[in-house]
């Protein structure tokens, strides 16, 4: 049995499959399998594949459109179908993600396979990641790549858990037994990566990312999180909100949302529409303050510490520009609110 099971779902990426191929022939690490799945691509990866599991035994191919002998599985509509099938047919302790349009550093495989081996009360890892080409990273890429790579332990995770999903998809190793208790991937029409992070440490697991960065993750215009509505702002939010309410709000709190500006207003709609009611709102502009959205008061930061020393409210912040995350952690913070326990950040 190998120690590591790839999970390799294609999709529209004949381009770059060769690339992705060579950089996990290339491992420092020789005992793992690949479990690859041809996803309905429009495009021609199929041969590629079958090509590479001619020519090494720890390849196998799913391919349930196709027509070829290696077939395998239901058929797989989708990305989180593809997950499914090739989870169900993987048998190493340890799985690990990959995109067929990405490049894998040698050495991955083999630092998370040993801090994992190292690290029992961990349940999965990332990795930090460098976003290619460098002609197609804009500031915003630049930013949420900075952020990413700044998640590197328990606690960052913890923390920032509602800002963005913390574990780049395609760096992650889990252990099998975690997803399998989990009950693997699921579609819940959002983010399937998110969703399953979302439930692990709902279930009290925890996980963290390694600092080296040891994948190179591609930037493409047609990416599917890019043109699925699965990974739509709405659907991030219905998603945040989703775990909120089942798992992570106190149930005896009146909510808070610290911003009444372009996020905080769809997150409080979206919280009212999962039936948790908004208190108040706090904001810094004074055009702002002393109005209501949703029927909500809008209050200035000593309106709020009032309330707070009133009602004890949840806060939830939820404003967007740079900056702004830190801003509001060291006001309610001194404020002597507790992360976690007295508000958590949600953008």
């Amino acid at each position: 049995m190998p120690e590591i099971s790839v999970i390799l779902p294609c999709r529209n990426a004949e381009p770059w499959l060769p690339e992705c191929i060579a950089s996990l022939e290339s491992q420092t690490m020789a005992d793992f399998e690949v479990v690859a799945v041809n996803d309905r691509s429009e495009d021609e990866p199929a041969a590629i594949l079958f090509q590479w599991a001619s020519r090494d035994s720890r390849v196998r191919v799913l391919d349930p459109h196709g027509s070829a002998p290696s077939c395998a599985g239901a058929p797989a509509t989708g990305i989180v179908a593809a997950l499914q099938a090739a989870t169900a047919a993987a048998r190493a302790p340890l799985l690990a993600r990959m995109d067929a349009d990405d490049v894998a550093e040698p050495d991955r495989f083999d630092l998370q396979r040993n801090f994992l081996a190292a690290r029992r009360d961990l349940a999965a890892c990332g990795t930090a990641v460098r976003l290619f080409p460098r002609s197609e990273v804009g500031q915003g890429y630049e930013r949420y790549e900075c952020w990413l790579n700044g998640r590197t332990d328990r606690e960052d995770l913890w923390h920032d858990l509602f800002v963005e999903c913390p574990i780049a998809h395609p760096t992650l190793m889990i252990r099998r037994s975690v997803l399998e208790a989990l009950g693997g991937y699921r579609d819940a029409g959002w983010p399937e990566d998110y969703d399953l992070v979302l439930r692990m440490y709902a279930a009290g697991m925890r996980a963290e990312n390694l600092p080296a960065t040891l994948l190179r993750w591609r930037v493409r215009g047609d990416r599917h999180s890019l043109v699925s509505g699965r990974y739509s702002a709405e659907a991030f939010r219905r998603c945040k909100v989703h775990f909120l309410k089942e798992v992570f709000l106190p149930p005896d709190r009146p909510v808070v949302v610290w911003g009444a500006g372009k996020v905080g207003k769809p997150l409080a709609r979206e919280l009212l529409r999962q039936g948790i009611p908004v208190e108040a709102f706090v904001d810094l502009d004074a055009r702002k303050i002393g109005q209501e959205i949703h029927g909500a008061p809008v209050l200035d930061p000593d309106g709020f510490v009032r309330l707070f020393a009133r009602e004890h409210p949840y806060v939830l912040a939820a404003v967007g520009s740079p900056g702004a995350r830190e801003e509001i952690r060291g006001t309610l913070d001194a404020m002597n609110c507790h992360e976690i326990d007295d508000y958590r950040v949600c953008a």
